[in-house]
This record gives structure tokens, sequence and C-alpha cells, in this order.
């Protein structure tokens, strides 16, 4: 019956959810132009989504089939509903976004705490949706069938879209954004989202189909997958903790939505001081509300003192990751301001330091990651406990995520909100209040993709802990051939995939380009301000060259494992699996954080340092967060769920190796 609790909790979040969304849409739109640009952002949002759903329809139906005759049908029903859900978490955060911008525009006319409200509850609505769906999904799941390792292949299907979601919409936002930036700022000397530029409205559909909908999908596999692995590894637990160690992780889970929205109240009632300093507190609110409600939850059903702490490690483990993000990627910082300086002498050290700085970025994540994983494991009595203790970890990790993913999603609808203001002529003290969010958002973007990266990283080796088991392997022999191969395998692949999607990005970068220098040429009086610009033709391009790009590295990352798996043996992809979580992991972290820094040097420069707007140093700042586009937005966050992806396709396929 403890279950019945923690779904209970995920329809609360979800209702919270829907009185935001209700609450959102009840704030006018006073000016024709802000509603008639918004209508265009989100009509070419709709647009996206529906193509690329059509696309992955037809994907996911063939492996339900396929699952179905190989598998079972259980099997195929729970990943068609998986997929079918994480599309449905992604899409209302997507819809709620393109609904939010126009109006964070209208709220921040006023000031830029009523701003912060529209803006910060459109992201609620994407945290509370994804963890409501995904903790009512699985625990209904579990009361019907019983076994959690079937409904592995509910992680299967998540899995599947979020990386279509990740890949086709990161492709989509960069070639827009590298094309705006290109032709407008650096070759024609026009401001960002001048109405002016064709790519902008194209540009501004990206932040919500990768930045929305792709980071809502990436985080609801991260999510589902800890809950699902922790509760299978509950079951071998099971004699020494009791039955309630299957139930324990959607209990901390619901308590963590329920932690989730007081956070929410907190922010949503400050009305003063720092923009920043407010949502720290709301975070830090709803960590202490889940690290004291974890106490009781772990005394009250498997008594074990090690859980607990173990739940308090992955905690620690998300915030240490959060401010180390942080620390290297704000232009308050040293390390970022470092990397403007270094434009003073041009693109190249630009980009030099800014690769140097995500490579050094790499330590305090990775120990913090392993820190987590010695003190989780030395924690338990027995071998069993032990490796249940590292997947409540993850379970911790993620226990705030409704609230942490706000904090990261009200990011875009900031960068939107002002991208509006400068195209409906709203002014310039309101497009500085909406800059000053969009500021802020951009940094919680770079902590909660830092956050992001660190939950994919615990939750892959939760993955291959669960696969050792499933496959009967107590150890694996790194000195084997076989081994050797998949591990070497496991680690190219993160570097071809990563390949693939920069290349995309650049290949639908040059089209946006050359549609906005021919349209520069072509159209008369677009500079003047007289001619109007042919935005549906750019929003056109980055639609059908995302779509098209998606579906190589998309299809790699599924075929890769089962290929491995069904030639190499099972040992060797165990092998797979570690190459591919410790370079993924590293790589990761490296275009994250090289992006988010490369990004705020330029907004640093920007805001009238070391030259300004216009001047050569903030030309090759501009190159160097080109550069960084598609690191921290395309590549390095489907890398994520890439990990994720291949540890989770091995235990399905497990049963038949």
């Amino acid at each position: 019956m403890s279950y019945f609790y923690a779904i209970g909790a995920g329809v609360l979040g979800l209702a919270y959810a829907g009185v935001l969304a209700f609450q959102i849409k009840k704030v006018k739109i006073k000016e024709e132009k802000v509603g008639e640009i918004a209508s265009y952002i989100h009509e070419g949002a709709m647009a996206f989504l529906n193509k690329e759903y059509k696309i992955l329809s037809v994907f996911v139906l063939v492996v339900m089939v396929v699952m179905g005759f190989g598998l079972g049908w259980s099997q195929a029903g729970c990943f068609i509903l998986g997929a079918i859900v994480s599309a449905l978490a992604g899409n209302i955060g997507m819809r709620i976004a393109t609904l939010a911008n126009s109006r964070t525009a209208e709220a921040v006319k006023d000031n830029i705490f009523a701003g912060l409200k529209v803006a910060f509850s459109s992201g609620s609505v994407m945290g509370l949706s994804v963890t409501g769906l995904s903790l009512v999904t699985i625990g209904a799941l579990y009361y019907f069938i019983g076994d959690p390792n079937v409904i592995y292949s509910f992680g299967f299907g998540a899995s599947s879209v979020a990386l279509f979601a990740r890949v086709g919409g990161g492709i989509y936002t960069k070639a827009a954004d590298v094309g705006a930036d290109l032709v407008g700022k650096v070759e024609a000397g026009i401001p960002e989202d001048d109405p002016r530029n064709p790519a902008t409205i194209a540009d501004n559909v990206g932040d919500n189909v990768g930045d929305v909908a792709g980071m809502g999908a990436d985080l609801f596999e991260s999510y589902s997958d800890s809950l699902i692995a922790a509760m299978a590894l509950g079951v071998a637990a099971n004699f020494m903790l009791g039955e309630t160690a299957v139930y324990l992780p959607l209990l901390i889970a619901g308590f963590g939505i329920i932690a989730s929205l007081i956070g929410n109240v907190v922010i949503s009632l400050r009305k003063s001081g720092s923009i920043h300093s407010i949502l720290n507190f709301g975070i830090w609110t709803a960590g202490i509300i889940v690290a004291l409600g974890s106490y009781f939850l772990v005394k009250g059903t498997v008594a074990n003192s090690g859980v607990f702490w173990s739940i308090i490690a992955g905690l620690v483990s998300g915030v240490i990751i959060g401010l180390a993000t942080e620390y290297y990627t704000s232009e308050k910082n040293k390390p970022t301001r470092s990397v403007a300086e270094a434009s003073k002498t041009g693109p190249a050290t630009n980009i030099i330091s800014g690769l140097s700085l995500g490579m050094i970025s790499t330590i305090i994540p990775v120990a913090a990651v392993c820190a987590t994983i010695w003190i989780a494991y030395q924690l338990g009595s027995t071998a069993e406990i032990s490796i249940y203790n590292i997947a409540m970890a993850a379970v911790g990790m993620l226990a705030t995520l409704g609230i942490t993913l706000a904090t990261d999603s009200f990011g875009p609808v900031a960068d939107n909100a002002a991208g509006i203001a400068e195209m409906a002529g709203l002014g310039q003290e309101t497009r500085e209040r909406a800059e000053t969010l969009d500021a802020i958002g951009n940094t919680t973007a770079a902590i909660g993709k830092g956050f992001a990266i660190g939950s994919a990283a615990l939750t892959a080796l939760v993955l291959l802990i669960t696969y050792g088991l499933v496959v009967n392997l107590d150890y694996v022999d790194i000195l084997k051939p076989s081994v050797l191969i998949g591990t070497f395998l496991g680690g190219l692949l993160p570097a071809v995939f990563s390949a693939l999607t920069m290349k995309s990005v650049g290949t639908s970068a040059q089209e946006m380009v050359e549609e906005v220098r021919r349209q520069f040429k072509e159209i008369p009086g677009i500079m003047e301000g007289t001619g109007k610009p042919d935005y549906k033709r750019c929003v056109d391009i980055s639609t059908t060259s995302a779509l098209k790009h998606m579906i190589l590295p998309g299809v790699l990352a599924i075929i890769s494992p089962v290929l491995v798996g069904f030639i190499l043996g099972s040992e060797a992809l165990a092998g797979m699996l570690v190459g591919s979580i410790v370079v993924g992991f590293l790589l990761a972290v490296i275009m994250a954080n090289s992006g988010g820094a490369w990004d705020n040097a330029k907004k640093y420069v920007e805001a009238g340092n070391l030259g300004g707007k216009g001047s050569d140093v903030h030309k090759a700042a501009v190159v160097g967060d080109t550069v960084g586009d598609p690191f921290k937005d395309t590549s390095g966050p489907s890398l994520n769920i890439l990990i994720k992806l291949m540890a989770i396709i091995a235990i399905v396929i497990a049963p038949l190796l």
C-alpha cells in the first residue's frame, strides 16, 4: 500500500502544475506585436514537434513489434508507454513555455519580480510534470505488474524518445542560433534578437524545442531509470531490508515532489532581494525538507541508517556538482572572466582558454560521483545492501528534480521574453529587465546541465551494476580480448556520437547562414526596417535539417550495444558500458562547462566590459560562443542520454544473452 502515497504525491504535483499553467494563461497580452511574435514562436515549435513525433512513431512501433515477439508483449507495452509519457512530459513543458514567454515580456514591464513569477511558474510546470508523470506511471505499472525488472522496458522507451528529442532539438536550436549570430552580430553588426534578422524567430523556437522539451525528456528518463533500478535492486536486498526496500524509492521521490512544491511556494512569495539568491533559497529549502523527510521514511521502512546516509550523499553530491558548475561558468567568477580576457587577443585564444576551462572543470564532478559511490557502498553490511545504497544515492540526487528542473527551464522562457521585448519594441527598461532574467537563467541552465550530467553518470553506473546482476557477472575480466574490445568501442561511441551531432549543427548552420545572407541581399529594405524578413523559411530550414540529421546518431546509439552483446558476449557488453560511461561523462562535462563559459564570457563583454558590444573583443567572444553553442546545447547534453540508453538496452536484452 505504500506506493499509493507516492502516487498520490505525483498526482498532487501534476495538479499544482495544472494550477500554475492556468494562472500563466490568465496573464493578458496587451501589446498586439507581442502576441504576433509569440504566435510565430509557438507555431514553429509545434510544427517541429509534430514532424518529430511522426518520425518517432514509426521507430517506436517497429521496436515495439520486435520486443513483443522477442521479449513478450508486456515488455513491449511498457516500452511504448515509456515513449508516450516521455514525449508527453516534454510536450507539456514546451507548450507552457511558448505560452509563458510573451506573458513574461508583458509582466516584466511592471517589475522584474512579476516577470520572474511567470517565467519560474512555467519552469515549475515542466519540473512537476516530469516528476509527477514519472512517479504516477511507474507506481501504477508496479501495482499491476509487480516486477520492476519488466518495467525496465518503460525506461527504454523513455530513453529512446529522450535521445531523439535531445539530438533533434539540439541541432535545431544551435543551427538557428549559430546562423543568427554569425550573420547578424558578426557580419551585419545588428543586436541579438533584432527583428531585421530572418533567423531570430527560428532561434527563439529553438530555445523551446531544445532547452525545454529536450531537457525535460532527458531528466524524465534519468528520474525514471533511477527509480526503476533502485526498485529492482530493492528486490535483491529484500531478504536483509524487508519488502519495503522495493517501495522506498517511490516514497522518497513522492516526498521530493512535496518538498519541491514547498520550495516553489517559497520562491513565489519572495518579492525583493537578489533573484539568484531567491532561487537558491527555494532549492535549499526543498533539499533540507527532503533530507529530513528521508530520515523518517527510512526509519519507518527499512530501518537502516546506511540507506539514509546514502540518500544524503546523493543529495550533497548533486549540490556540489551544481556549485562547481556555477563557479566555472558564471561571469561573476574568475574562470569565465579569464575566457573573456583571452578574447582581447582574438577568437583563437578565447577558444583555447574555454577548452582548458572545460577540461579542468571535470575534477570536482568526477570526485563527487566517486565519493558518493564509495560512501554508499561502504555503508552497506552486505553486497546486496551496498549496491542498493548506490541506487538510493541516485534517487536522492534526483529527489528535488521538481524544483531544480524549474530553475533550469525558466531560463529559455526568460531568453524568449528578452527577444520578444526587443522585437516588439517594448522599450529599453523592459528589455534590460528581461535580459537580467535571461542572464540569471543562463547561469541556472548551466547548473542544470551540470546536475543532469552528474545524475546521468550515477544513474548509468547503477544500471551497469543492475546489468551485471541480471546476467550473473560477479566480476569482469578486463584482460580478456573481447572485454578490452568492448571497452574501447564503448569509449569510442561518445566521441563518434559527438562528432556526428557537431557536424550536423555545422551543416545545418551553413544552410541557415546562406539563407540569412540571401534574404539580406534579395529582400529590399530589411536593414532599414521597411522590408519584412521571411521568418518561416528559416524555421523550415532548421526543422528539416534537424530531423534529417537526428536519425543516424540515434540509431547508432541503439544498435551498438545490441551488436556487441550478441557478437562479443555479455562480458564484452559490460566492458562497453564502462567505456561509454567514463568517456561520455568526462566529455559531457567538458562540453557543457566550456560552452557555458564561452556563452557567459560573451555576455560579460556585452555588459560593457573589455570594450563592450561591437568591439573586436566582443567579436572574438561571439566566435567562441558560436563554437560553444553545439557543445553545451547539442552534443554535451545528448551524451547524458547516450550512456543511460546503452545501459538500459543492455538490461532489456540481457535475458536473450
